[in-house]
């Protein structure tokens, strides 16, 4: 199940004005260009910023999450007949014999790929976003590096913001890190609205896997050519894999 930041159809409407900078996605635009991708299955759409972006450019492109309400704010601002949406998974997605064997790029942006915690779920997600890709196709996905300790920042100290939201009025928002398992982190990323006091709570759990480990799973799941590198907008802090079907 989704975590509620995502899925909530009331945070999902607040998800793009409580994180407006999303210059982190310049980094798969510059892949579509690299690749001469036209078309794209975007895995983890959320709530349609870049899945809008590539569709503005004439890119057909799927986008593809298991939480409705962000579908429905996706839908609701990308109004080109270049985006198509799925509310579900990858292997939803490739158990569509139309969709198999079908795209250029599948991209994983953000901590998409972070959120598979159970090595199963992710290896059938590898395998299925295989399936979709056309001979010679690329996945792309991020992660970041276990070594930079990301999670001793995410304190509420460091990431409490109040952000006056149109409809919705003053509404506050952070996270904090409630515990650190192995390769296993969990944060809460509480959001209050001002206006009428609700506090709606998510609970989030992230995997920060070892690029070895991240390397044989995409070579478990047929991937050739794997790539590792640095994550342009995060210099040192994370991973960009790039691997060909």
């Amino acid at each position: 199940m989704p975590d509620a930041i995502f899925s909530h159809p009331r945070l999902a409407r607040v998800y793009d004005p409580l994180d407006p900078d999303r210059s982190d996605l310049d980094t798969y635009v510059d892949l579509i260009d690299e690749f001469g991708a036209t078309s794209v299955l975007d895995v983890g759409c959320g709530t349609g910023t870049f899945a809008g972006r590539l569709a503005a450019r004439g890119i057909r492109v799927l986008g593809v999450d298991p939480a409705d309400a962000s579908i429905e704010v996706a839908r609701s601002k990308v109004n080109s007949d270049n985006a198509e949406w799925v509310v579900g998974t990858a292997p939803v997605v490739a158990a569509v014999p139309a969709r198999q064997k079908h795209y250029d790029l599948a991209t994983m942006t953000a901590n998409v790929a972070q959120v598979f915690l159970d090595d199963k779920e992710w290896l059938s997600t590898l395998l299925a976003v295989h399936s979709c890709l056309r001979e010679g196709g690329q996945l792309a996905f991020e992660s970041r590096r276990p070594s930079d300790r990301a999670w001793e920042r995410w304190t509420k100290e460091l990431s409490r913001q109040l952000v006056e939201v149109a409809g919705e009025g003053p509404v506050e928002d952070w996270v904090q890190v409630t515990a650190v398992d192995g390769e296993l982190v969990t944060f809460d990323s509480p959001t209050i609205f001002h206006a009428d006091g609700e506090r709606i709570d998510s609970t989030t759990t992230l995997r920060f896997r070892t690029a070895e480990a991240l390397r044989q799973s995409l070579e478990e799941a047929g991937f050739l050519s794997v790539e590792v590198r640095d994550l342009p907008y995060a210099p040192g802090r994370g991973w960009l894999f790039i691997a060909r079907a």
